[in-house]
């Protein structure tokens, strides 16, 4: 493994665009350290030690921002406006045909919706800095902490002028961080956008396990790195399995050649829909506890019983009663994005199309009802999958009170490991191209 990366870097191609990809990482980790312009230092980090803010919103942003949220720095809203807007545009393809014919245009249509999802991550990261500032402003950013005219405002100088300029600078470096990763993707190695969420988590790594090992000493600290190796490995394994759904193109004739005849398979996944069913099973738990939070006054010491309700059964990891929904959005979650990125009757037309058949499938609408089928019976195992690793964070805090700090789980095992392997076959990919064995022999 050593030999092959030193090869990498011997190579002068591969060494170039492996040293850009690093000194994009660099610039993006740097970023999540500088302040926002109008934003206290000093009074930002008075709150994050006096608020928990390993719960709801934190949690996920924090997660992607690299720990640029709690900081407010110019990188604060991190990649989450981009990865929404790409999910938006996605699911708007079910909705609007017009999308879903730029997807089927190829090169000219993908550049198209690349183009949407551009626009819309601007508007996204608009929005998102607008309500994070205002959250800033008025205290509950921090649960209290840093409201304008308090000891500790985050926003001394509140006014026109400085607000517009924070919203400016936080929906500017949303969009930088977006331009960054595209350049990733076309001069480095690898995607852009995923290794900037590998490098924003994996960054944390470090922080979180210190905090274990100072809190709780060597014993949980012990017990954490072998629940993480053994997820790693459990990850690793799931994400390389596949169901190969075997294809067999006829002989036909195109002018004097004889074109066909050979045999391929189409490779499905156990996990075909990824992290996103856990983001959108996390979100959706979390928007009650954000109506009732908006919904209580902020002098009030009466909590309307629907309010204590949301308290104690959807904003406590803890309890069964939000294990249990969390487990069962994943699950539904999983079936619903599969549903909508892989469309047998396309599969299929495509391969009657080509001339291609399944051995023992007649081609048309019985193909696409064994395809169905296939996927049906391969997503149930995978939701589970999703749903136990969607767990694993909340598990450790009942059993070893380990939640706020505990990377090995959720969102971030399964970015960073899938991210990491996609990684390694292409530069693996590029090394074999070169007449060199790869990383991965």
């Amino acid at each position: 493994m050593l030999t092959a990366f030193g090869r990498a870097f011997r190579t002068p191609d591969l060494r170039r665009k492996l040293l850009f990809t690093l000194g994009i990482i660099a610039i993006f980790r740097m970023g999540a350290f500088i302040p926002s312009p109008g934003i206290d230092y000093r009074n930002v980090q008075q709150c994050v030690n006096a608020a928990n803010t390993s719960e709801g919103i934190y949690q996920l942003v924090n997660l992607f921002s690299g720990g640029a949220l709690l900081q407010v720095s110019i990188f604060a809203l991190g990649i989450m406006p981009y990865i929404t807007a790409s999910i938006i545009v996605q699911l708007l393809r079910v909705v609007i045909p017009r999308f879903q014919e730029l997807h089927l245009e190829g090169a000219q249509g993908q550049a198209k919706l690349t183009q949407y999802t551009r626009y819309l991550t601007i508007a996204l990261g608009l929005l998102n800095a607008t309500t994070l500032v205002t959250l800033a402003r008025s205290g509950q950013l921090f649960a209290g902490c840093g409201a304008a005219g308090t000891a500790t405002p985050l926003i001394p100088n509140d006014n026109l002028v400085v607000i517009l300029l924070l919203i400016i600078t936080l929906t500017a470096g949303s969009g930088l961080i977006m331009w960054m990763g595209e350049l990733v993707t076309e001069k480095g190695v690898g995607n852009g956008m995923s290794l900037l969420i590998f490098t924003a988590i994996a960054a944390q790594f470090p922080t979180s396990l210190g905090a274990i090992l100072k809190t709780q000493g060597w014993g949980t600290f012990l017990i954490v790195l072998l629940i993480g190796l053994l997820t790693v490995a459990l990850v690793v394994f799931v994400e390389q399995s596949q169901r190969r759904i075997p294809v067999q193109y006829a002989k036909r004739m195109v002018g004097r050649r004889t074109m066909g005849g050979t045999s391929t398979y189409i490779p499905i996944k156990v996990n075909m829909a990824g992290v996103i069913p856990v983001i959108f099973a996390s979100s959706m738990l979390y928007l009650p506890a954000l109506i009732a939070q908006f919904a209580t006054p902020a002098n009030s010491t009466e909590i309307p019983g629907w309010v204590e309700w949301i308290n104690n059964y959807l904003t406590r990891g803890d309890h069964p009663f939000y294990m249990v929904m969390y487990f069962l959005l994943t699950i539904g979650f999983t079936y619903f994005y599969v549903a909508i990125t892989f469309n047998p009757e396309e599969v299929s037309d495509n391969m009657k199309k080509y001339g291609g058949f399944i051995p023992g499938i007649r081609a048309g609408r019985p193909t696409q009802d064994y395809l169905q089928y296939v996927i049906s019976r391969i997503t149930f195992p995978g939701s589970l999958y999703l749903g136990f690793v969607a767990l694993i964070p909340l598990i450790a805090l009942v059993l070893i009170g380990a939640n706020q700090n505990f990377p090995f789980g959720g969102t971030s095992i399964l970015i960073v490991v899938g991210v990491g392997l996609e990684t390694v076959k292409q530069i693996d990919a590029q090394l074999q191209q070169r007449h060199y064995e790869g990383l991965l022999r």
